[in-house]
């Protein structure tokens, strides 16, 4: 693999950062000689930007690998250190969450009053009977109460799992019986596409299943009626009439925070378990580190939802333990109107903004008159996260909504790293359009073959993590074995099955290469690396390739079985607005794109199928399902459609191919 990765897409441009920003960056160059020196000694440092109730007596403990505990013998509470501090500080007044819900409804909550919100979650649901220790599902639209939720059991000690609000009650239930969750917190619904989306009967249907649960509390959110039980309770009526008196009480820094389940729709989900401390301490010291983030003028926006690591660590924990003024956004990108978040930008005059490049394209596609329409001048920063970005979407991204002008930080990170691991430092890295550059400093990533040797710079292979780090996951929730086999088993001592801490490698399920400068460049899970006449070829090359044609908005590739070559390349492509595709005009373009492809990565990367299509199956979060692709390409019947934000997708799809919108010559 390692041979056949090597650098197809070639990519020189560079931007050094604004010279304002690197004048008066929180982080500067020095932070990686300081980390390369003494790793531990660095991460005890950034600990020591937060409040901690009693001293660790050991930075790390590695006796056991992979079984990592950080902070050893410290304590404190998560909560103290992102609402109490900042109140006992003289901000309590500072707003915490400028919220905007999807029909135009807002609130601002200061730290104060989030404090006070949290301290009531907390009495609730102690009244309720959860204990430190205990186990409670959230799952809630993108409202205010959701981070309230959070909060309140970081506050005493039980330990979280929030469920992304788009999961049918299977996918629920599955969760809420391999946590044996005690207490369930959702809402009637939320808003969605400018309508009330129902969450309520997808509860009851999964508490019907699951025996643990002792009460749910509900949220009024839209007002639509729902079905009552006696283990409901409104959360207007629980949680807003306690008490606003609430003392932390510290906890171990290995005590469990949270379980956030890793989307899959086959087998057991995997519960991936992050604890206090270390967790606490890469998330606060990324987000002031990466987002360059300066609590006193910035206003910071993270589009993720809470469902997602993202939400966790870059909504929740990272902006608030750093006491950031942030915005938090209920609905669709959208709704009513295409440019909803550039308004909304405009509106609270955001400084920081970080998304998916999902969206980027889809921003895209819509054209830049729609970014161009608002005033974007307030921005002084943007962030990528949740896949690859390629290179044109990240040069419109820095042209059409940071004017040409602002740094990019294209962040690598997992729900396992728990914080971000690979990304530029925005006051130090002259950036290149699609790479996430080089590991933050305490973080001690490679690139490796087969054989789990550094590949050279040029070469390609998997990304791979060779010393633990703060926020890593702990395990897998119930089932070490399973964690060990899963993230320890491919390379060094994990595979082996012994040797001593510094023979443990992580492996992340990435591919990657090195450019001719050693930066790192991802290639997307190499479950998605297709094996083309002997060659393995990263679809996110493939795609960057198509999406670098000016009639191209956004694309996804899969590799179907091909009795000549063994898989071929097929690609889905949606055009851009101003794209001519009717009839001979269209087979024009497809015969285009593929010679494109075969003249930017090379004649072995040549697509055998091209299909234009009006849109990409998508799931709410905006992961492209290539699974579903693989089944169209290969005219199977389809898998399991119920996580995509529009199934009928599947239908315009299925229906092109069969249309014959393709070239096979």
């Amino acid at each position: 693999m390692s041979e056949a990765l090597a650098n197809l897409l070639n990519e020189t441009r560079q931007f050094p950062p604004p010279a304002e920003l690197a004048a008066n960056a929180n982080v500067t160059a020095d932070a990686y000689d300081e980390a390369a020196a003494d790793r531990l000694a660095f991460w005890e440092r950034q600990a020591g930007r937060l409040a901690w109730a009693k001293q660790w007596e050991q930075v790390l403990d590695w006796s056991k690998p992979p079984f990592a505990k950080w902070f050893v013998g410290g304590q404190l509470n998560v909560a103290y250190n992102c609402l109490d501090r900042h109140v006992e500080a003289g901000r309590g007044d500072k707003v915490a969450i400028h919220w905007e819900g999807e029909p135009g409804d807002t609130r601002t909550i200061t730290y104060a009053e989030l404090h006070r919100l949290t301290c009531q979650a907390a009495n609730a649901l102690t009244a309720l009977g959860v204990k430190a220790g205990d186990r409670v599902a959230i799952y809630l639209p993108m409202v205010p109460e959701a981070a309230v939720a959070m909060l309140a059991c970081a506050r005493i000690g039980a330990t979280h799992s929030v469920v992304f609000g788009g999961f049918s009650a299977d996918a629920l239930t599955n969760r809420i019986q391999d946590a044996t969750a005690k207490v369930v917190i959702t809402a009637d619904g939320g808003y969605r596409r400018g309508k009330p989306s129902a969450l309520k009967p997808t509860v009851d249907e999964a508490v019907a299943n699951c025996p643990s649960v002792e009460h749910v509390l509900v949220v009024r959110r839209t007002g639509e009626e729902v079905a009552w039980s006696a283990k409901d309770h409104w959360w207007h009526e629980t949680v807003e009439t306690a008490s606003t008196e609430h003392a932390a009480q510290p906890f171990d820094a290995e005590h469990p925070l949270f379980i956030l389940y890793t989307s899959g729709t086959t087998a057991r989900p995997k519960g991936i378990l992050h604890t206090t401390g270390g967790y606490l301490t890469q998330t606060s010291y990324t987000t002031h580190a990466v987002f360059d983030l300066k609590p006193e003028t910035d206003v910071y926006w993270c589009t993720a939802d809470i469902g997602w690591v993202t939400g966790h660590s870059y909504i929740v924990y990272g902006p608030l333990s750093n006491g950031a003024t942030q915005v938090m956004y209920e609905g669709t990108p959208d709704t009513p109107h295409k440019g909803r978040f550039w308004e909304i930008v405009d509106k609270y005059q955001v400084t920081i903004l970080y998304t998916a490049p999902t969206l980027i394209r889809t921003m895209m596609k819509w054209g830049e008159d729609i970014p161009a329409g608002f005033d974007l001048s307030s921005l002084r920063l943007l962030g990528s996260v949740g896949e690859p970005i390629n290179p044109e979407a990240w040069i419109w991204y820095r042209q059409h909504v940071g004017g040409g002008r602002l740094p990019i930080v294209d962040t690598w990170w997992q729900t396992e790293t728990g914080a971000v691991m690979i990304s530029p430092l925005p006051g130090v890295t002259e950036a290149k359009p699609g790479s996430a550059m080089t590991p933050l400093p305490g973080v001690v990533a490679d690139v490796v073959d087969d054989q789990g040797q550094s590949v050279p710079n040029g070469g390609g292979g998997y990304l791979v993590l060779r010393e633990p780090w703060p926020s890593m996951l702990r395990t897998i929730w119930g089932d070490d074995n399973r964690f060990i086999e899963t993230y320890w088993s491919r390379f060094g001592a994990g595979a082996s099955g012994g040797g001593s801490g510094a023979d443990w490698i992580y492996f992340a399920g990435d591919g990657a290469k090195k450019d001719d400068d050693g930066h790192i460049w991802l290639l997307g899970r190499v479950d998605d690396v297709m094996l083309v006449s002997g060659h393995n070829i990263s679809t996110t090359e493939v795609e960057s390739a198509l999406v670098s044609h000016p009639s191209v908005a956004e694309a996804a590739v899969v590799g179907a079985t091909d009795p000549t070559t063994g898989q071929a390349i097929v690609a889905f492509a949606i055009p851009r607005g101003s794209a001519d595709t009717a009839g001979a005009a269209g087979e024009q373009l497809i015969a285009d794109l593929r010679n494109h492809v075969a003249k930017t990565l090379g004649p072995i990367a040549k697509p055998r199928q091209i299909m234009l299509v009006p849109e990409l199956p998508k799931t709410r979060s905006g992961k492209i399902m290539r699974r579903l692709l693989r089944d169209v390409a290969e005219n199977r019947s389809l898998g399991d459609v119920t996580t995509l934000q529009d199934s009928s997708v599947m239908d315009l799809i299925a229906s092109g191919m069969s249309g014959g919108k393709s070239d096979e010559d």
